[in-house]
This record gives structure tokens, C-alpha cells and sequence, in this order.
């Protein structure tokens, strides 16, 4: 069965977690990425979320992401693996589903009258604004009063960061080096769902974050930096979904 995390949003959405799928080894069981993994489980999984989300497999859609601030308004359905490369999507269209791969960074789920919108924040995508680009792509579309959840990510005490992250964040606003804490020298810990939170709510957005830590969690979700740590080979992608 599987395990689904939500926030106070009006639409229908889901965080999944890890579990709750077929696949295998270091995938199990509800990876939902392509980009490894057999297929075929990767297929049955999402088949398994786009029914949780009450829609047709093939309306549960997925991009290229790409770590950027690219927004994509979604008018209809693409085929399997043809998504565009971007990190964000919205719509105003009922019946798709907006789907946002993660194994660390943040997927962001967005709800206004109308509209919704999903976004991959890792700190190159928060840093380069993909989120107050999702809120501009959905005030295109008549949102007014938006709200957002981030949800499972890492966390602040399991983020430490070097001084490329840390320069390249203060270079942008010196004030958001309280999104910081010491590590070991030349190193800090990067508090992303802060992080993400505070650019949201500067944008004007009604902001929750669930404090799921995606690296502790090890029951619950798919880690990337957990896996690097351990030199394991690979890992799954849990994903995050949003429909009206």
C-alpha cells in the first residue's frame, strides 16, 4: 500500500513516500524515476500513484529537471519520457496530475482557485528562483491567493555544505546567511526547507513545510546523499504529486 504525506492544501496531492511499490534492491519499492531502475517497475509504480490521484497513468506527468528555474503551464498530457526539461510545472487544466522527482531536494506542491503547480528545488533551482517562477507561471493563469507545502527534503542537520553552496547563496543576499550553521571548518549546514520557505513567503505565499528529513528517514524515503555517503551504487526517486 502506499504511503502518501500531505499539508493544507485545497487541492488534491501527495508526497509519497518509498513505499508501497514493486521494485527492487536499491529502488524499493515505490521508485517512480526512469532514469534507472527496471522500467517495467517503474511503470507499475506510477500507475500505482496516478490511481491514488484518481487520474489515468497517462496523466500523470514528469520533466527533464534540470536544476534550473524553468516553468512549464501544462495544457494537456505528453507521452511517456517526452516531458520537457524544466523544474516546475502548472496548470489550470482538471484531470493532470503534476508529478516532481526527489531524493533530497525539495518538491514544492502549490494550490490557488483554479490552478496548481509543482516545483524541484534543490539549491541551485531555489537559489536561481524556480519557485517565485512557478508563483509568477500561476498568477499567469488567474491565481490570486496561493498557498505552498514543501514537502520531504533534507534537512538542515543532515545538509552539510562547502563554501561553493555557501558563497554562491550569500553572493545573492548577504542577509540569508542565517540559513546557516557551523560544521567542521570550511564546511556549514544548509537549512533548504528554510531556505525555500523564506523565498516563498517573500513572494507572497502562504507557506508549510512538513519537516520530513529525506536522510534520516531511511524507513520513509529515497536519500541521494545518503547513497553517495555509503558509495552504494544507486538509489530511487520518491515523487510528489498535485492535481485540481
Amino acid at each position: 500500500m502506499t504511503e502518501i504525506f500531505t499539508g493544507a492544501l485545497a487541492a488534491q496531492h501527495g508526497f509519497f513516500s518509498r513505499n508501497g511499490g514493486v521494485s527492487t534492491g536499491p529502488y524499493a519499492s515505490l521508485n517512480c524515476s526512469f532514469s534507472s531502475d527496471d522500467p517495467a517497475h517503474v511503470r507499475e509504480n506510477r500507475a500505482r500513484v496516478a490511481a491514488a490521484m484518481g487520474v489515468e497513468p497517462g496523466h500523470l506527468l514528469g520533466l527533464k529537471q534540470v536544476h534550473g528555474d524553468g516553468v512549464i503551464s501544462v495544457r494537456a498530457p505528453w507521452a511517456e519520457g517526452a516531458g520537457p526539461a524544466a523544474d516546475a510545472m502548472v496548470t489550470d487544466k482538471p484531470g493532470l496530475a503534476l508529478g516532481i522527482i526527489t531524493a533530497d531536494c525539495a518538491p514544492v506542491l502549490f494550490s490557488a482557485e483554479g490552478v496548481v503547480g509543482a516545483a524541484h528545488a534543490g539549491w541551485r533551482g531555489a537559489l536561481a528562483g524556480v519557485l517565485e517562477a512557478t508563483v509568477m507561471a500561476m498568477r499567469a493563469l488567474g491565481a490570486r491567493e496561493i498557498h505552498a507545502v514543501i514537502g520531504p527534503c533534507i534537512a538542515q542537520a543532515s545538509y552539510e555544505v562547502g563554501a561553493d553552496l555557501h558563497g554562491a547563496v550569500l553572493a545573492r543576499q548577504a542577509n540569508d546567511a542565517r540559513f546557516f550553521t557551523p560544521a567542521r571548518p570550511g564546511h556549514w549546514r544548509f537549512d533548504l526547507p528554510g531556505y525555500c520557505a523564506a523565498r516563498l513567503r517573500a513572494a507572497g505565499v502562504k507557506t508549510e513545510a512538513l519537516g520530513l528529513d529525506t536522510y534520516a528517514q531511511e524507513q520513509e524515503f529515497f536519500s541521494y546523499r545518503r547513497k553517495t555517503l555509503r558509495g552504494e551504487a544507486a538509489t530511487g526517486h520518491q515523487i510528489s504529486v498535485i492535481r485540481l
